[in-house]
Formats: C-alpha cells, sequence, structure tokens
C-alpha cells in the first residue's frame, strides 16, 4: 500500500535546475568605530588576555568593545535577569551550557583550556608540594567560591569525585569571589597557599605554581559565545572570529600559558568553499544564504555530480567542506575528510508521464521493449552507481541498459527531459523528483535497502576554516534546515 506523506512528497514542485552555483552578493564590513560598542561578559581570571586582544582588535578592524568583568556565575546570573550583552565569556564550557538550555546561546566557538594548580609564594616558605600539606590543619587555605566561579565549580567537582572535597572544605580558611582575588591575597600573604588556573599567574611574578595529581582533572574548557540577545550578531560574530582565530586572538592566549585549540584563520570575511552534490541543492541552498547573511563570510557552493566533485578533489582542488549524495563518494576521499557525519537519506523512484501510461509499476517493467529509460551517469554521481547497484541486486541490469537511452551526471537533467517528453521513465532521487506532481508521477522501487542512499558531510582536514565550515554545518542541520530537506523529499538521519 502506497504512503501517502511519501505521494505528497514525491508530487513537490521541483526547485530550479542547473549544476554549479555561486551564492555571494556584496556585503559591507563590520560596523564602524562609531557603530555601538559591542558588550563582553567576560570571566575575571580571563582578563588580560582578553584586554589585549581587544585593544589589538580595535586598532585593526575600528569597533569598540565595551568588557564587564566578573565571576562567571554571576554574569550569567545578571544575563538571566535582563543583562545586556552581545557576547560571554566564561572561564569553563559548564556555564554556557546552562545558558543554552535556557535557550540565550546563538553560537559558540571553542578557544582553549586551563588547568587548576595550587599556587604559592615564589619562594615556597611552607615547602607546599602534595594535597595533604592543605590537609594538615596548619596553613592558611583560600578558594574562589564554587557557587560562583568556575575554578571554584571544577575544582569541587574533580575532588568531590575522590571524596576529597570535604576535607579540603573544612580545612579552608576563606572563599573569594573571583579567581584573582584568591592570586592576590597569596601575593599579599594574607593566605598561604590558594587554587587558581594556571594562567592566572602570568600577572603574579611574586607567585609559582604547584601541580598536583589529584587536581589533574581539574581543568576548563574555554569557549566564546554569541548569545541570541545580540542586536548587531554579525558583529559579535566577527569579533568573535577575531578572538579564536589562531593568528590573532589565539596568539595572546598562548602567551598568558592557556592551551589554546586549533583555530581559523583570521580573514575579515572569510571566503569558505563547499562542494555538494546536485540533488542536495534544493535542500541547503536556503541555509546556506541564512548563514552567509547571519555571518557576513562568502560561501562559494559548487553543485554537480559526486563522481565529478571526487575528481576535481583528487585533482586538488579541495573545498573546506563536501556534502555527499551518498557514503560511497565519501569513502573515496577519506584521506581529506576524515570525520564525515551523515545527515539525511534519499531513495530512487521511477519517475513516469502524469497517469502513468506505459503502467510501469516496478524496476522490472522498465525492460520492456522499446521504452525509453534515463539514469544517472555510474561515474559520475552518486545517484547512477546506486542505480546501477539497484539494477544488479534486482537482476535486471543487463536488460533495462538496452532501454537506457542517455546517462547523465545529476537527476534534475533527468526531470528536464521528462518534462519536455523525450524520455519514458527515468529513475531519479525522491528529491528531484519532488517538484513534477503537476505533469509527473512517481513510482516506488519496492524491496530492495541499497535504493537508499545517505549524505554524508564533512570537513576539509587542512581547511583554514574549521570552526566557520562547523557553524555552517549547524546551520545546515537546524531545525528551520530540516524542515527543508523533509520537504524537498529527504528523510532525516541526524541524531
Amino acid at each position: 500500500m502506497k504512503n501517502p506523506a511519501w505521494i505528497l512528497l514525491a508530487s513537490l514542485l521541483l526547485a530550479g535546475a542547473g549544476i554549479v552555483g555561486l551564492s555571494w552578493r556584496d556585503r559591507p564590513r563590520v560596523d564602524s568605530a562609531a557603530s555601538r560598542p559591542l558588550v563582553l561578559y567576560c570571566a575575571a581570571a580571563n582578563r588580560v588576555a582578553v584586554q589585549e586582544i581587544i585593544q589589538r582588535y580595535q586598532e585593526e578592524c575600528g569597533r569598540p568593545i565595551q568588557i564587564e568583568f566578573g565571576p562567571s556565575q554571576t554574569l550569567l546570573s545578571r544575563l538571566e535577569v535582563g543583562g545586556k550583552a552581545d557576547l560571554y565569556l566564561p572561564s569553563d564550557d559548564s556555564y554556557l551550557e546552562l545558558a543554552a538550555q535556557k535557550d540565550m546561546i546563538a553560537e559558540r566557538i571553542p578557544i582553549a583550556t586551563m588547568q587548576a594548580v595550587l599556587v604559592v609564594p615564589r619562594d615556597n616558605p611552607k615547602s607546599i608540594t602534595s594535597l595533604n600539606d592543605l590537609l594538615s590543619g596548619q596553613l592558611r587555605i583560600v578558594q574562589a567560591d564554587p557557587d560562583a566561579t568556575a575554578i571554584g565549580k571544577v575544582t569541587q567537582q574533580a575532588l568531590a569525585e575522590q571524596g576529597l572535597w570535604q576535607q579540603l572544605h573544612e580545612a579552608t580558611t576563606g572563599y573569594r569571589g573571583t579567581v584573582v582575588d584568591v592570586a592576590t591575597d597569596v601575593q599579599l600573604n594574607a593566605a598561604d597557599v590558594g587554587i587558581v588556573y594556571d594562567v592566572v599567574l602570568a600577572n603574579y611574578p611574586e607567585l609559582r605554581a604547584v601541580f598536583i595529581p589529584e587536581l589533574a582533572q581539574a581543568t576548563s574548557q574555554i569557549d566564546v559565545a554569541v548569545l541570541q540577545q545580540s542586536s548587531s550578531p554579525r558583529a559579535a560574530l566577527h569579533f568573535a572570529r577575531y578572538l579564536a582565530a589562531k593568528d590573532r586572538g589565539l596568539e595572546h592566549f598562548a602567551k598568558y600559558g592557556y592551551q589554546v585549540q586549533p583555530g581559523d584563520q583570521w580573514a575579515d570575511q572569510p571566503e569558505l568553499s563547499l562542494y555538494a552534490g546536485s540533488m542536495l541543492r534544493p535542500a541547503i541552498a536556503d541555509a546556506i544564504e541564512r548563514f552567509q547573511e547571519r555571518e557576513g563570510v562568502q560561501v562559494s557552493t559548487v553543485y554537480n555530480g559526486c563522481g565529478i566533485l571526487v575528481g576535481q578533489m583528487k585533482a586538488g582542488q579541495v573545498p573546506d567542506a563536501y556534502f555527499a549524495c551518498d557514503v560511497e563518494f565519501m569513502n573515496q576521499v577519506t584521506d581529506l575528510f576524515p570525520e564525515p557525519v551523515e545527515v539525511s537519506q534519499n531513495e530512487l523512484v521511477i519517475v513516469v508521464p502524469k497517469g502513468n501510461p506505459q503502467k510501469i509499476g516496478s524496476l522490472r517493467d522498465l525492460t520492456r521493449p522499446g521504452l525509453r529509460v534515463g539514469i544517472g551517469h555510474e561515474k559520475q554521481c552518486a545517484m547512477g552507481w546506486i542505480t546501477q547497484n539497484t539494477f544488479r541486486e534486482g537482476g535486471i541490469q543487463q536488460e533495462v541498459m538496452k532501454n537506457v537511452t542517455v546517462e547523465v551526471p545529476a537527476g534534475d537533467m533527468l526531470v528536464n527531459q521528462m518534462r519536455a517528453g523525450s524520455l519514458d521513465a527515468a529513475v531519479v532521487y525522491l528529491s528531484n523528483a519532488a517538484g513534477a506532481g503537476d505533469i509527473l508521477d512517481a513510482v516506488q522501487i519496492q524491496g530492495l535497502p541499497c535504493s537508499v542512499a545517505s549524505q554524508p558531510w564533512a570537513v576539509y582536514k587542512d581547511s583554514r576554516f574549521p570552526h566557520t565550515a562547523s557553524r555552517l554545518f549547524q546551520a545546515i542541520t537546524s531545525q528551520q534546515s530540516q524542515t527543508d530537506f523533509e520537504s524537498e523529499g529527504f528523510r532525516w538521519q541526524l541524531k
């Protein structure tokens, strides 16, 4: 029995023909210095590096940045009760997870990691070398508040997992509002030892770090987030990219001892290249346009048969990202794209003129003498490769190929030939057929699993813009984009 929803998909209107497309229009640079300053909420632990980065950014790009420093939890609480900011940079990504649960985060970009350590005076007069020294009851110990700061939170979590937190808590003399306050207390001899992030000590030459194994897992991942509430998201993303660029912001983070993440190369307007199978165009074109508009970047998209695209990549023309029509054509370039993710599925159908005058109901019917049949080219596109596999599995390959009058690199070409009346039937993807319901019917291919293709996405291992490409993937797999895929005849596969 035919699935009514499937029939409806097969009757949707075909979205434009063509193989290669470039989507871009001129856009202005980030707002000038006369524009409203961007507001950054930043954890106090990151003060020194971030201040340097902002000074460099303002000199180079001209946009003023207003910074508000404080404990990570305090800053998050302010956002929750109406605080106005464009970006949020806490000292641990757990605060971003909390913010994301409240739908406060639009984008986030990884920057670096920090390690919790003991802090003592440079000459370490108390000879502190272990956690047991802190539990002796003979030392003045200060910590940052676990309920307000990232360093306090990760310290408590790490030690609680080892059953050591309560002992340290009872031995602690006092808690401070920020990690900087802890370091300052030790510097002023108001405490013998504290717990801080290693990077904080870059600004305290009178102090030194003591690494202990009990704090080895007390690390924090730092990401910068663009907030949903930002009234200038393109400008905010511009600064976020600068902050996380390997040849801009990350240089300053590394200078102060942060373990920086691999970052994008800096570009005022990045030019991202994407290769995508032709049949994906109707499903992703709008998402790409929305992404360009929000980010202020260029995405040059080349649509073609995946066999042709693979040939170009093997010849040295490698894009930043590749969205293949089937896993077979991703497998051919796994050395370039090592971490593919399957996003959607698309199935082969037989398209026939409206009313199905030849009464074609199965693959076997395509072997009738005199029929003009069109298929995809096996070497040029995933559709052709899957079609041949389907013919073989159905036991009709030799017979049906006698009726094949045309082999093309893209399914929309076959639909156009069907519209022109030059073919009696064609084997295409459901998404190709999804627009020709006014003049064509789609016949489902029953009982052959190989007639279903999965579409994987991957980022080039040596892309200059891996994080920007990852955000493009997020745009292409958003809830709105998922609706676009399903309306074009795809089945959503990404979990």
